[in-house]
């Protein structure tokens, strides 16, 4: 069998905060990477040219020192300090995995207009730095229970990816973020890409999930065939979990609502579930887009990618 492109040579990680980031959860895995990696910033964008300032506004805060200072909405790149060695490692390698000296990092926020352009920009970054795969990962708002393991959905436009790895291509039609427009333009450049995207339960969505983070980083841990060290995430995931669960034996409706996404999960999971069984399970639960209260969009489908 061929070997991943995830696994040898420059591979670039990337969340970016907005439409694709439910629960925080795609940003979270990549500043979790970020914390445990020897990276300093390599290239930003000028926020001047792709950030409407009404729609993403600049935040003010103390520094170190107690100054006062602005922080602008932005894109950055981070590389490796010493890349393509093999010292000791935060990410632990697995026989014949990636090497987590030669991971990069693209985070920030959805730019709000020159998606082009931008996107341009970051594959002159990533040329420049002979990066040679990327994997973005995304989050989205669904009908799930938050008492279950999180759902994990990838995919890849790439034929050896999906071929390598045993995932499909999307087949997802209709509106798309920026991951989507860096996905197009690098597999075009010749760059492999694939997505993974989680599910997040839409009852919560205005909390950070750190468990659908987890899940993230446990399906990045299985492509790039290393360990990733979980810090505090396995407890802030389990404190996560219980307060949902306080919240619910509170609320009558809530739990009953739970209850039923509980049913309708267990059912795709049984071992009695045939395949089709459950395709058609999660085609209705991404379907149901339009139904979502609270701000859940018909466009926030894993399959965008």
């Amino acid at each position: 069998m061929s070997k991943s492109p995830f696994v040898q040579g420059r591979l670039l990680v990337v969340a970016f905060e907005g439409w694709n980031d439910a629960g925080e959860a795609a940003s979270g895995a990549v500043r979790a990477l970020k914390e445990l990696l020897d990276l300093f910033a390599i290239a930003e964008v000028d926020p001047e040219d792709y950030f409407d300032y009404q729609f993403n506004r600049p935040t003010i805060a103390n520094d170190d020192d107690g100054n006062r200072e602005l922080v602008w909405p932005g894109v950055t790149i981070y590389g490796p300090t010493t890349p393509n060695t093999l010292d000791a490692a935060a990410l632990h390698t697995a026989e014949g995995g990636a090497d987590r000296s030669n991971v990069y990092l693209l985070l920030g926020t959805e730019p709000s207009r020159g998606w082009k352009s931008f996107a341009r920009e970051i594959l002159d970054v990533i040329e420049d730095n002979q990066i040679q795969s990327i994997v973005f990962l995304g989050a989205m708002l669904a009908d799930v229970p938050h008492s279950r393991p999180i759902s994990i959905f990838t995919s890849s436009e790439n034929p050896l990816v999906r071929s390598v790895l045993g995932i499909e291509r999307s087949g997802y039609e209709g509106p798309v973020g920026i991951l989507s427009v860096l996905a197009d333009a690098a597999e075009k450049s010749g760059v492999a890409t694939m997505s993974i995207w989680a599910s997040v339960p839409h009852y919560v969505h205005n909390a950070p999930s750190p468990k659908a983070t987890l899940s993230l980083l446990d399906k990045l841990e299985e492509i790039l065939d290393v360990v990733i060290p979980r810090g505090h995430l396995i407890e802030e995931a389990a404190a996560w979990e219980s307060g949902i669960d306080a919240l619910a034996g509170d609320d009558e409706d809530m739990a009953s609502y739970i209850e039923q996404l509980e049913q309708a999960r267990d059912t795709v999971d049984s071992p009695e579930a045939s395949g089709d069984a459950i395709a058609e399970e999660f085609e209705r639960y991404l379907r149901r887009g339009g139904d979502k209260p609270d701000g859940a969009a018909a466009g926030d489908d894993p399959r965008r990618q």
